[in-house]
């Protein structure tokens, strides 16, 4: 018989501090991360960009058995086949 996986979706902090490209764009960094860094046309994009590239590095990272550098925030556990969570969406444009 087949065991059921049971997965668990943990909920990390994750400072980033976007500043305006030289060249054109903008960079996303982390303060508590130096490995953590991204790049993009926009600031979604940038966001995007980190928030992938930190994800990537905390699957490394607990492969590795290395400490993440971050706050966990929470954990869920899957409940009945899905998970509900909250995800941040930024939006940038200029309002008057």
């Amino acid at each position: 018989m087949r065991r059921k996986k049971s997965l668990t979706v943990f909920e990390y902090e994750l400072p980033i501090v976007i500043k305006k490209d030289k060249t054109s764009g903008f960079v996303a960094t982390c303060p508590v991360w130096s490995d953590c860094y991204a790049q993009g046309d926009t600031i979604e994009e940038a966001i995007n960009e980190i928030s992938y590239v930190a994800s990537s590095l905390v699957e490394l990272y607990q492969e590795e058995e290395m400490k993440v550098p971050l706050a966990l925030k929470k954990t869920k556990e899957e409940k009945e086949g899905f998970f509900e969570v909250n995800f941040p969406l930024f939006v940038t444009g200029s309002y008057a």
